[in-house]
């Protein structure tokens, strides 16, 4: 062997050593990240609430999958789509728009592992001054109107689509429209006379109205939709299957016959949780890809 060559392999063997270093750190790195669940949710509500809401949830699933779970509180909806699209998170609460987006923002590795019994057959209310004198969706004309989100599927797209049905178009034919940002919001600006009606999401109006939060004397609904699919619980596609399926099961044993259970239900609004697919958000797909609203 030439003296020339030993240190050609001595650099070779540095190189090897270094390469399994490298490896080994990011392994290290990749198995401390999956020691942490990171969860997310549309801000349909105060970050109060939302927070307040997932808690039990949280200690549930850290109990159930053995790891930690950690609560990462969003901006805009906007915001939520991109946390999970990027994998800064690993479980997110969509609503059923906010789950098309994110699947064709990440070319269809972003997948839906559960939903609520109730999301099957999910609702929009319209709202308005009980003295009003709007009656119908066709009374809108003409009138000011709030929709919450724009990104909101119960909060604006569902409600502009019932609206562009009955020949409205909102731009056109309201005076003015809002986005008051959140379904609870879409409640106050209608109970303060900031617009003459709101489109929200039936369970938090149904909230509302059970904890005394609204006076229906003075806040009415004079419209509800026809349902539709809307709201679930999403994951990249790259998680590993056990811990997706770990997480589905978890979903899937929440038992309303179990108190514990029945909290954690009842703070998600949920009879049950059910299996989902990309299917059941067609309808809402097709819906966006009408209004001009998926981009």
């Amino acid at each position: 062997m030439t003296t020339w060559m030993r240190p050609l392999h001595a650099t070779r063997r540095q190189l090897l050593l270094g390469t399994i270093a490298v490896m080994a750190a990011l392994a290290g790195t990749s198995a401390t990240a999956q020691a942490v669940l990171r969860v997310t949710a549309i801000p349909d509500e105060a970050p109060t609430e939302l927070a307040r809401k997932f808690a039990p949830l949280g200690q549930y699933l850290e109990a159930q999958l053995g790891m930690k779970v950690e609560w990462t509180p969003v901006t805009d909806y906007a915001a939520a789509v991109e946390t999970l699209v990027n994998r800064k998170v690993d479980l997110a609460w969509f609503g059923g728009f906010t789950f098309v987006q994110a699947n064709a923002r990440s070319g269809g590795k972003v997948i839906p592992l559960v939903q609520r019994e109730e999301d099957a057959k999910f609702r929009s209310v319209f709202i308005t001054e009980a003295n009003s004198g709007i009656k119908q969706l066709a009374d809108l004309k003409g009138r000011t109107l709030s929709f919450g989100s724009a990104s909101s599927t119960s909060g604006h797209l569902m409600p502009r689509h019932f609206l562009l049905d009955v020949g409205l178009n909102p731009e056109a034919d309201l005076k003015r429209i809002a986005f008051s940002g959140a379904h609870d919001a879409t409640i106050a600006a209608v109970a303060s006379g900031k617009v003459d009606a709101g489109a929200l999401n039936i369970s938090v109006w149904e909230k509302f109205v059970a904890d005394k939060k609204v006076d229906t004397g003075q806040v009415k609904v004079f419209f509800t939709t026809p349902p539709y699919y809307d709201y679930n619980w999403s994951v990249h596609a790259d998680m590993p299957a056990e811990l997706r399926e770990k997480l589905r099961k978890a979903f899937l044993t929440l038992d309303p016959a179990n108190p514990a259970h029945k909290e954690i239900l009842a703070l998600q609004r949920a009879t049950r949780f059910l299996p989902t697919s990309p299917e059941n958000y067609n309808g809402i797909r097709a819906a966006a890809e009408s209004a001009g609203l998926l981009k």
